[in-house]
Formats: structure tokens, C-alpha cells, sequence
């Protein structure tokens, strides 16, 4: 049963699953999305882990931030796992998510103990040429006139167009979608953007004493698939391709990406918690 967190840093909406005794798994959702995102993989996870999930700020239930850069986001995360007194936590990250996640291990290697990246980009030239219906959501001159009229329906369409295979959203999820507003969303992607295009995710992946795990989806409509390989260069990274899978693996596989999840975190070191 979930359990909602109400004293949190401010901007950080959570939620906890599975017993606090367990080893902590963060999972940190992607752009415009939420922490429902993740709800197929959380009862398997939750099986093992004290799974936490966050709303990033300006994202689900989470207010607004004066600042959407990723360093930022990473340090409001690091606030709630101070908070929480937890280290050597296992992190996992979809899309952009593997961003902050990335971002958390680099200002605070004291509180990631493993890395698991699911459809995370590399850098900006794996971007693909995105699906129609996103470009005329998230573009002038189309997309702040249609943004905030966007049906129930349409939001569906905008999130099943990185898909490869049905998915299922929740009408909770969509609300929380339906939440961000254009101009939070806007510059989230351009912060993103700013984010890889300075550094690529491998680099700084490689210049990081973690355990890394990267998830993709060989039919990914947003990113190169065979770009998931440039992951190689981490040392010690396992890469994964999920066949006939799109950008959305944990609602298009769950079964497939809890077991992965669960494979990868269960040989790590156990986390400890401070004094």
C-alpha cells in the first residue's frame, strides 16, 4: 500500500512502497511525467525494496521551481534522501530522469549506490525526429494555444506516440500530466538539452565509481536505439535492449524491466543508513 510523504523539501512530492526496512529504491520519472509513471514495476519492486517515488518539481504534484536546470533538480533529491537519513541508495531513471539521477551521483556519490538509466539519451545527436503529435504540442505556434485545451484523449495520444507497444495510463496519471504547465515543460526540455549537450551521459558516467545499468527500448521512437551502445564506454555498464519495446519500457514491459531492476539492485552492497 502506498504511503504519501507530506514533510518533504519543498517542490518534492513522495511516495513510499514496500517496507522502510528494506533496501531504498529511488525512481526518478522523466520529463512532463510523474512518479504514476513507474506504478506498473512497483508492486514487483516493492516486493524487495522500500521503493520512493518522486514528483520532480513543476511535475505531478509537485509545485513549481524558481529553477528546472538539472544540477537543481538533483539537489532537491539530495535533500529529500538527507532527509530521509539514506545512502548508497539504489537510483533508477527514466528519459531525463537518468539525467538527474546522473546529476545526483556527480554532486553526491555518497548517496547513489547503483544507476540504472531507462531510455535516457546520450546526448543530443541520438535525438530522433520526434512523432507529429509532439511537435505540434510542444512547438510554436501550435503549442501554447493547444497545450492547455488538451483533452484527456490527447494527452493519451501525446504519451501512447513514444510507444511502440499499448499502454495503459491511469486517469491519475493523466491529471498528473495534464498538471505541467507549457512554459514548465518548455524549459525542462531545454535545460535537459543543456545538460547532455555539455557533457554527454557516458562521459559522465565514466568518470563516476558507480555500478551502471541501461535500459532501452530497441524500437525507441525518441532516441537511436543503437545509441544505447555508446553506454559501452562506461566501465563495468550492463546495456540491455528490449525487443519490440519503445520509450516507455516500464509501462510497455513491466514484467521485464522489475526483473532487470530487481537483478541489478539485488547484487549491490547493502545501503546503510547515517547515525
Amino acid at each position: 500500500m502506498s504511503e504519501y510523504d507530506t514533510d518533504h523539501p519543498p517542490g518534492m512530492h513522495v511516495v513510499h512502497d514496500g517496507l522502510r526496512q528494506a533496501p531504498p529504491l529511488l525512481l526518478i520519472h522523466g520529463s512532463g511525467a510523474s512518479g504514476g509513471f513507474w506504478g506498473p514495476v512497483v508492486p514487483a519492486l516493492a516486493a524487495h525494496h522500500h521503493v520512493i517515488r518522486v514528483d520532480l518539481p513543476g511535475c505531478g504534484q509537485s509545485p513549481p521551481a524558481p529553477s528546472y536546470d538539472v544540477p537543481a533538480q538533483a539537489g532537491q533529491v539530495a535533500a529529500l534522501l538527507d532527509r530521509l537519513e539514506l545512502r548508497h541508495v539504489a537510483v533508477a531513471g527514466h528519459s531525463s530522469g537518468g539525467y538527474v539521477a546522473t546529476a545526483l551521483a556527480e554532486q553526491r556519490p555518497d548517496l547513489v549506490g547503483s544507476l540504472s538509466l531507462i531510455s535516457s539519451g546520450p546526448s543530443p545527436d541520438a535525438l530522433l525526429r520526434q512523432p507529429f503529435v509532439l511537435r505540434v504540442l510542444l512547438a510554436p505556434p501550435f503549442g501554447p494555444l493547444i497545450w492547455p485545451r488538451r483533452s484527456d484523449a490527447m494527452i493519451r495520444k501525446g504519451i501512447g506516440a513514444t510507444a511502440v507497444r499499448p499502454v495503459d495510463l491511469p486517469d491519475d496519471v493523466v491529471a498528473d500530466v495534464r498538471g505541467i504547465t507549457y512554459r514548465v515543460m518548455r524549459t525542462v526540455l531545454r535545460q535537459n538539452t543543456a545538460y547532455i549537450a555539455e557533457r554527454s551521459v557516458p562521459e559522465r558516467l565514466a568518470a563516476l565509481d558507480v555500478p551502471v545499468q541501461v535500459i532501452f527500448g530497441a524500437a525507441d521512437p525518441r532516441w537511436e536505439p543503437s545509441s544505447a551502445h555508446r553506454y559501452d564506454a562506461v566501465p563495468g555498464a550492463r546495456v540491455e535492449l528490449l525487443p519490440g519495446v519503445g520509450h516507455l519500457p516500464m509501462l510497455e514491459a513491466p514484467e521485464t524491466v522489475g526483473e532487470l531492476l530487481l537483478s541489478f539492485t539485488t547484487t549491490r552492497p547493502p545501503t546503510t543508513r547515517t547515525a
